[in-house]
């Protein structure tokens, strides 16, 4: 039996303003021909389907367009779709009578049953190859709140204690269902210890006090585990099958260099015969010009040599571009100098990524007792030692006479 496991898709995403729907088309497009190609029997999506839990019409509609071209193109597929923290789990739920005629399973939150316990059985989906034949079992577990745990007694974290007796819980039910020879897979979107994060676009999950989950709650009975979440590719704790795929795309621009990937596996028995991984190819450009923070005048020297590659770009695929700029201090007229530079070039000015050239005094004056000064502070004393630790130079007088103002008209001043 073969799986492809993606994740991620962030369907509806923007970056600095400009739709992505375009990348997420080619992305659905290519994945199309990979279903196709290596005769997949089964797609599982580990959350993050949409970018935000009130997608557009749009994002929505290229989702189930998506579903039912992928029907289409290998009848026998099976789609099991979990939630992720972006996702809202009811509107993604929402239309599940309806994807119960394309073999699509979606979770996007535990239920309970009239006893007020867990109901398992939501979570547990049977995977069956194109002849009928039940492979495997799959927990599908999707982003999980507090609301969604057991209630477990303990003396450390509850909410830990929480995810790891539902996903053992699950696990044992499967146990009792399973026959020799079906393979066990689980479904999750979380943070696993010991993994690497994209701190700018990775949304944090912080519950119970914890960042990241042990990946010891995989038990060894999964064959494998997929995850979502987590933006860049990887296996987690020396276990080669408890993956991220990661995101079909760069979601920001600290993402340009991460390998876009799909996982490829297959199953043999109760086992995994292979994991293999399938490059996304980048539909559009992320640039950084330059690659790390330069003054003003160097930068716009580079900008108004730049060429494009392909001179006939449609402007869909116009490279996204952050200017990265070295300052000593504000300068106001940078991005019309910037943006001048780049008049008649194929390229979308997606940020400028500003960094200043701080000068550290010998003995860092103040910076270690603030704490200790700030009853006898003035607002525009914090201002000045915060402008001077910023920009390494004295508070122009016309920035401090416009932050009197405001205190003047916002009542705060003494």
């Amino acid at each position: 039996m073969k799986i492809i496991h993606t994740s991620d898709w962030h369907l509806g995403h923007s970056l600095k303003g400009f739709d992505r729907h375009y990348e997420h088309q080619c992305f659905l497009d290519w994945l199309l021909v990979q279903l196709r190609e290596q005769d997949v029997d089964a797609l599982l999506a580990t959350g993050d389907i949409f970018d935000n839990a009130n997608p557009s019409a749009a994002a929505q509609k290229q989702l189930y367009r998506f579903l039912k071209a992928a029907r289409e193109a290998a009848p026998h597929l099976r789609v099991v779709m979990i939630a992720g923290n972006h996702d809202s789990p009811g509107r993604l739920e929402a239309p599940s009578p309806l994807l119960d005629l394309f073999d699509t399973t979606v979770v996007g939150q535990t239920g309970r049953n009239g006893a007020g316990e867990i109901d398992l059985e939501s979570l547990i989906v049977p995977l069956h190859d194109r002849e009928g034949l039940r492979r495997a079992w799959c927990l599908a577990v999707p982003f999980l709140r507090p609301g969604d745990l057991p209630r477990v007694e303990t003396d450390g974290d509850t909410y830990l204690a929480g995810v790891d007796a539902l996903y053992r819980d699950a696990l044992q039910q499967v146990l009792l269902k399973r026959q020799a020879g079906e393979a066990i897979l689980a479904m999750g979107h979380c943070h696993l210890d010991g993994s690497a994060v994209s701190a700018d676009s990775e949304r944090r999950i912080v519950v119970g006090g914890l960042e990241a989950l042990s990946v010891a709650m995989f038990d060894k009975h999964i064959a494998y585990a997929a995850l979502g979440h987590l933006h860049l590719p990887q296996s987690v704790g020396g276990r080669h099958w408890v993956r991220y795929s990661g995101s079909p795309l760069p979601l920001s621009f600290s993402e340009i260099e991460y390998p876009h990937q799909v996982v490829v596996l297959e199953l043999e028995g109760e086992a995994v015969k292979y994991i293999d991984s399938l490059r996304v190819p980048r539909a559009v450009d992320l640039l950084r010009i330059p690659t790390r923070p330069t003054p003003l005048p160097e930068v716009l020297a580079q900008l108004e040599q730049w060429t494009a590659a392909e001179p006939e770009l449609p402007e869909e695929r116009w490279p996204y571009l952050e200017v990265r700029v070295l300052f000593d201090a504000p300068e106001p007229g940078a991005r019309v100098a910037i943006e001048a530079a780049l008049a008649g070039k194929a390229l979308r000015l997606a940020a400028i990524d500003v960094s200043y050239a701080r000068v550290q005094r010998a003995a860092n004056e103040g910076a270690g007792s603030l704490q200790g000064d700030l009853s006898r502070l003035q607002p525009e004393d914090l201002l000045q030692r915060h402008y001077q630790n910023q920009y390494g130079s004295a508070l122009p007088e016309e920035l401090l006479q416009a932050f009197q103002t405001l205190l003047l008209e916002t009542g705060d001043e003494a």
